[in-house]
């Protein structure tokens, strides 16, 4: 199998006095510290799906829990830490539309850019931005054409509630693998230099509490507060597990990921006393309310998803071969195709893909390829990743792949960007040779660029020489393989792969 297990660990980091850490039973106790404070944080962040995901998450409870702290007469802020936009099915789809609708519903009232908010390129991104009833806030991402922040976005916020000035800037980040082909047209300013700029602007304000809204690595974040101790707050994304710490006086806190944990972050300021905070993580699960309204919204875009799947993406010429037995033991024309996506979606010098990832075991006839036809080939939510190996791991994971020939398995290694020989009659070890990367022969310290699914990065199908490797692309910033893979084929609008001496075998 080619799935990868959702991920949930919370660290709990050196909590502080101030950060009390409280059990869902007291969300209206009055008799809690927490009942004075100003105003109520509340925070997702990378959220890909508008409904629960194997049980537990889903917007429409997000909306009801805001509501039910409204009606209970806190003051809830809903702030998004970016990376909701992609990647989905319903995104490759709809192209984040759905997102907005549905975040729209469940009132969302601040936002920051993640990295996949670039996934569909910037004029899309710009539609909708202008789209959202929320505020965008974003202090280093800058228009070529006007000097602004990209999308009409702020460079900073200022909201009063409660009675406190609550100072709000939105970072985002530089350092991972966003598509340069996606991002002409803007500037990404180091995060550090846009926080050093727009502090002392807030500062100046006479603000209360000033809250970073971030999609930066943790270490990061950690960077953040060491160098800016005047942070309250960072409400952090990017990482896709919660985290609650603190670093110096700042606060930093990561909700995980696809809502199924919303953080509780209430604040106040008695005095001149130094800011207070109240800190939980509420989960969201099969026993949390929905709101009805935010949940007709999303249910109508569910339903426009089923009938969008019979959408013709593009044609092949030829059928396409993604038997088990065969696509598990040898060169396939699909297998080929989907070596091909993966690596020209990241631009890598070659691309490995496991054989157990390719579903469906029939011969896919020729004709039309409907996107239902794409998920049926590629089911998993695997992401595609680029990292850099010694050719000696290229050898090291060709060797490992072929390993059960002549017998059929899913670690089997579809390829693209390199050719190679099985000698079935050598030991394990020597099986592989004639390896060429481009037409040239592999050089075992040469270093390369190799697309593979996150999938196998973790370990999966036994691929463990890939971890600890550069990730030029990671999970966090690659799309989704079968975006990949329907990209490829609208780009080309017929396609006609064949087997074409990638892999020979010879017994």
């Amino acid at each position: 199998m080619s799935s990868r297990p959702f991920r949930c660990l919370a660290l709990a980091l050196a909590l502080c006095a101030s950060l009390q850490p409280t059990s869902a039973q007291t969300l209206h106790d009055e008799t809690h510290p927490r009942s004075s404070a100003a105003v109520t944080l509340l925070q997702i962040n990378d959220v890909y799906s508008t409904v629960p995901v194997d049980g537990v998450g889903g917007l429409a409870r997000v909306a009801a829990l805001k509501q039910d702290l409204a009606n209970a007469g806190r003051t809830p802020l809903l702030l998004i830490a970016g990376d909701f936009l992609s990647s989905s099915v319903a995104s490759t789809v709809f192209k984040g539309a759905q997102m907005i609708d549905a975040l729209n519903a469940t009132g969302l009232d601040v936002a920051t850019l993640g990295n996949h908010e670039f996934d569909f390129g910037l004029d899309v991104l710009r539609q909708r931005m202008s789209e959202a009833r929320w505020q965008w806030v974003v202090s280093n991402v800058i228009d070529h054409q006007t000097g602004l922040p990209f999308g009409g976005a702020a460079p900073y916020l200022i909201r009063t509630v409660g009675g406190l000035r609550i100072g709000i800037i939105g970072l985002c980040l530089t350092t991972e693998g966003m598509p340069k082909d996606r991002l002409a047209g803007i500037d990404l300013v180091d995060p550090f230099e846009a926080a050093a700029t727009y502090l002392p602007v807030l500062r100046s304000q006479k603000v209360d509490v000033i809250v970073a809204l971030t999609h930066l690595s943790y270490a990061e974040d950690r960077a953040l507060a060491e160098r800016f101790p005047d942070i309250d707050v960072i409400v952090g994304g990017h990482e896709h597990f919660p985290i609650a710490s603190t670093v110096g006086r700042t606060l930093i806190s990561k909700a995980g990921a696809e809502a199924r944990f919303v953080a509780r972050i209430d604040l106040n300021r008695p005095g001149t006393a130094q800011v207070e905070r109240f800190y939980e993580l509420i989960p969201i699960t099969g026993a949390s309310r929905e709101d009805p309204r935010a949940a007709a919204v999303i249910n109508e875009w569910e339903a426009r998803l089923g009938t969008e799947m019979a959408h013709p993406v593009g044609q092949s010429r030829v059928e396409l071969d993604g038997r088990n037995t065969r696509v598990r033991s040898r060169e396939t024309n699909l297998g080929n195709l989907i070596a091909d996506a993966i690596r020209a979606e990241v631009g890598a010098d070659m691309a490995i893909v496991n054989s157990g990832g390719i579903r469906g075991d029939r011969l896919y006839p020729a004709g039309s390829l409907t996107r239902r036809t794409l998920l049926e080939i590629h089911p998993f939510g695997n992401v595609v990743c680029k990292i850099q190996v010694p050719g000696r791991v290229v050898l090291e994971a060709l060797a490992f792949g072929v390993s059960k020939l002549p017998a059929a398995a899913g670690h089997f290694p579809q390829v693209s960007g390199l050719t190679y020989r099985v000698d079935l009659s050598a030991p394990p070890a020597e099986r592989v040779q004639e390896v060429r990367v481009g037409g040239t022969p592999l050089e075992v310290e040469k270093l390369y660029t190799i697309a593979v699914p996150d999938y196998l990065i973790e370990g999966g199908d036994g691929y463990t020489m890939f971890a600890g490797h550069p990730q030029l692309v990671s999970h966090d910033t690659g799309r989704l393989m079968v975006a990949a893979l329907e990209t490829f084929i609208a780009d080309r609008g017929e396609i006609e792969p064949s087997v074409n001496g990638r892999i020979t075998i010879t017994r």
